[in-house]
C-alpha cells in the first residue's frame, strides 16, 4: 500500500511538472513579440509622445529645413547624424502618408516627417534622451501632435524682394511659425486681440487667406509658450490665435512648405509671419 502510494505521488510530481513545463510554453508563444518597428512611439515625461527609431533614440527637426530639403551639412551633420530608412515598418498611431524620403546635396537619402528631414542628436547617449531639443532654439523633438513648428528662413515675397524680419529689403534668416507641415503662417495687422476682421461671413474671401482651422491647442515647439496660444470662433468656425493674432495661410504660397510670399500684400508688414518677437493682438 505505502508503496502504491509512493507511486502515485511521484506520478502526480511529474505530471505537474510536465504541466509547467507546457504551460510555459504556451506563454511563450502567447507573449506578444518585442517591438521591432523602424519608427515607435515613445512617451517621454516631458514631452509626451515622440518619435524614436526601433532602438527608442529620439528623432529631431531643425527649423532651417522648413523648405523640406536639409540645410544641415559638414560639422552639423557630425552632431546630428541623418536618420535614413528607405522604407520605415511604423508602430500604430503613425501614418505611412507622413513619411517620405529626400536625396540630399551630398548625395545621401534622409528620412523625413511631415516633409521635416530627421536627425539624431550624438549627445543623446542612451534611449529616451532629448538633449538634442530646443538647441539653438532651432532643433526640435519629432513629436506626431503638434499644432505649430518653427521655420527659420529668407523672407521672399510675391514681388521677388528678400525681406528682414523688420520687412525692408535685406538678406537675413528669419523665424516664423508654421503649421505642423511647415506651411507658414501670417497675422493681418488690422484685427484686434481674438478678433478676426478680414474673414467674410460667407468666407467668399476665404481663398486668399485661408485660416488655420484647429479646434483645440495641442503640442508646440518648447521655446513657444503653449499660454499664448488659443482658438477662437469665426462664422461657426474655430481659428487658432497667436498671442490674441488670428493665423492664416496665403493663398499664393500655394500650401507649398516654406514659403513666405504673403509678408510684401500689398505692401511688406501688412500679413507679418510670428514668432517670439511677436507682440499681443491690440484690444479694440
Amino acid at each position: 500500500m505505502k508503496f502504491r502510494k509512493t507511486l502515485a505521488a511521484m506520478s502526480l510530481f511529474v505530471l505537474a511538472a510536465t504541466c509547467i513545463v507546457s504551460c510555459d510554453d504556451d506563454d511563450d508563444q502567447n507573449t506578444p513579440p518585442t517591438n521591432t518597428a523602424d519608427v515607435r512611439l515613445q512617451t517621454n515625461e516631458k514631452l509626451g509622445k515622440i518619435l524614436t527609431d526601433a532602438q527608442g533614440r529620439t528623432l529631431y527637426s531643425f527649423a532651417l529645413d522648413v523648405s523640406g530639403q536639409s540645410a544641415c551639412s559638414g560639422d552639423c551633420i557630425a552632431k546630428w547624424p541623418v536618420f535614413y530608412k528607405a522604407d520605415p515598418s511604423l508602430e500604430t498611431g503613425l501614418d505611412a502618408k507622413d513619411f517620405g524620403v529626400i536625396t540630399r546635396a551630398d548625395g545621401a537619402k534622409q528620412s523625413t516627417y511631415k516633409g521635416w528631414p530627421l536627425y539624431y542628436f550624438q549627445n543623446d547617449a542612451k534611449a529616451g534622451d532629448i538633449k538634442g531639443d530646443s538647441v539653438g532654439g532651432t532643433w526640435f523633438t519629432a513629436k506626431p501632435d503638434y499644432s505649430v513648428a518653427l521655420g527659420k528662413a529668407q523672407l521672399v515675397g510675391k514681388d521677388g524682394v528678400k525681406y528682414t524680419g523688420k520687412y525692408v529689403a535685406g538678406e537675413e534668416l528669419t523665424e516664423f511659425i508654421t503649421d505642423a507641415y511647415g506651411r507658414t503662417l501670417y497675422q493681418f495687422s488690422k484685427d484686434s486681440f481674438n478678433i478676426n476682421k478680414y474673414t467674410k461671413p460667407d468666407f467668399s474671401n476665404d481663398a486668399v487667406w485661408p485660416i488655420y482651422q484647429q479646434t483645440a491647442v495641442q503640442n508646440i515647439p518648447t521655446i513657444l509658450k503653449k499660454a499664448d496660444f488659443g482658438v477662437i470662433d469665426v462664422h461657426g468656425k474655430k481659428q487658432l490665435a497667436y498671442r490674441g493674432w488670428a493665423l492664416y495661410f496665403f493663398g499664393d504660397d500655394e500650401t507649398k512648405r516654406g514659403n513666405t510670399k504673403g509678408v510684401s500684400v500689398p505692401t511688406p508688414g501688412i500679413w507679418p509671419i510670428n514668432n517670439n518677437g511677436t507682440l499681443s493682438a491690440p484690444k479694440k
